[in-house]
């Protein structure tokens, strides 16, 4: 069932709607929803609530445009309320069921999960806003015109978040380019 199919049985009433958009973006929801908050179970209950939220608004969308980047706003936006609300950051648990395995060697997988931590960690230090840009743009593939209708913010206001964003990772990421480039790891 493609989704302009399963929005409009959603507004007949008929729920295999509902499990054909599940099926669909269950997945993407929350490993977006992750990327924002940072905590596994903050982002299934965001992914769980947006999909609620998805259908007691479905009458709201607008047929003419693609089912995705309006329910992936909804996401999104309901992380960026949600790690508002959160009085603390909890750790990162690693190795969640919905996280992709790539089944490494031991080499390998020593460095990634090097990398992966260090990343994390720069992007920890991002704000909300912009771990939201971040993921809308690099991990979704949204177009800066898309996460502007996505998010409600002006184009400008986007720039300057990718922009702030970037200026951050790379200055929290030198250090350990500067430790891999000595050890011979880049050039």
């Amino acid at each position: 069932m493609e989704d302009h199919e399963a929005v409009a049985a959603l507004r007949r009433g008929d729920i295999s709607g509902l499990d054909a958009l599940v099926r669909r973006y269950q997945t993407k929801a929350v490993r977006a929803a992750y990327l924002v908050t940072h905590d596994p179970g903050l982002a299934e209950d965001v992914m769980q609530s947006a999909f609620v939220q998805m259908v007691d608004h479905i009458d709201q969308f607008d047929t003419s445009r693609r089912f995705e980047p309006w329910f992936m706003r909804i996401v999104v936006n309901m992380a960026l309320k949600a790690v508002g609300r959160q009085a603390h950051y909890l750790p990162l648990e690693l190795g969640a069921d919905w996280l992709p395995d790539p089944q490494p060697g031991p080499a390998a997988a020593v460095e990634i999960a090097e990398m992966e931590g260090v990343v994390r960690e720069a992007l920890r230090a991002l704000t909300p806003e912009q771990r939201a840009v971040i993921v809308l743009r690099y991990y979704l593939g949204y177009s800066e015109r898309e996460i502007s209708d996505t998010l409600g913010r002006p184009v400008g206001t986007i720039r300057w978040r990718v922009h702030a964003a970037h200026t951050m990772l790379r200055r929290l990421l030198r250090p350990y380019r500067s430790e891999r480039q000595s050890e011979g790891g880049e050039s």
